[in-house]
């Protein structure tokens, strides 16, 4: 993975499961994004890249309590891999070297 770049849904949703840290699941991840940012997702679409970022080694899952409010359905957390670590490293240091020379531009307009 350490030649790939995140796609920017995928770099938002592993800042926010860091964010959230112990108290990081779908319904949360989702909720904190809309909050922080402003983006709607779909479930579909969230539990997708969730599970692609899994599947990356970019994030790992656990089960957690079951609750009757989720018909015994375990809560799945979320947290993010020394992998994603690295990922985000190196996305924000990409990123960074980019807006360097425009930086002013921006401000200016």
């Amino acid at each position: 993975m350490s030649d790939s770049y995140l796609g920017e849904f995928e770099h938002m949703l592993l800042l926010v499961v860091l964010e959230l840290g112990d108290d990081s699941y779908g319904a949360r991840v989702q909720a904190r994004l809309e909050e922080r940012v402003g983006r709607e997702a779909s479930v579909g679409a969230l539990y997708t890249t969730l599970r692609r970022l899994e599947a990356k080694g970019l994030l790992e899952g656990s089960s957690g309590e079951t609750t009757p409010e989720r018909s015994g359905r375990p809560r799945r957390y979320l947290s993010v891999t020394a992998e994603g670590m690295a990922a985000l490293k190196r996305s924000r240091a990409a990123f960074l070297k980019l807006w360097e020379p425009v930086a002013d531009t921006l401000e200016k307009a």
